[in-house]
């Protein structure tokens, strides 16, 4: 594993769940991978990244929490035009 491979993160649109609007996030790192969503900004499921690094990928959520909201409501735009 080589921990300064480049992180990517991908995310949903906007997604209703029980009456609240949600963004779920995934990062990857060769075979490491990490679950998240947001507003919560909390890790759900993790896989070799360490737990300083799960913080790092909390802090960065709660950071951008609006810039990907702002995104996936662009997503969710997008599902919305192809029905």
């Amino acid at each position: 594993m080589n921990r300064n491979e480049e992180v990517k993160m991908t995310h949903t649109g906007i997604i209703s769940k029980e009456g609240k609007r949600h963004v779920f996030v995934r990062f990857e790192r060769g075979s490491d991978m990490a679950e998240a969503g947001l507003p919560e900004c909390k890790v759900t499921k993790s896989q070799g990244f360490s737990a300083e690094e799960i913080e790092g990928l909390e802090a960065y959520l709660a950071k951008e929490n609006d810039v990907i909201f702002e995104k996936a409501k662009a997503i969710s735009g997008i599902r919305g035009w192809m029905r």
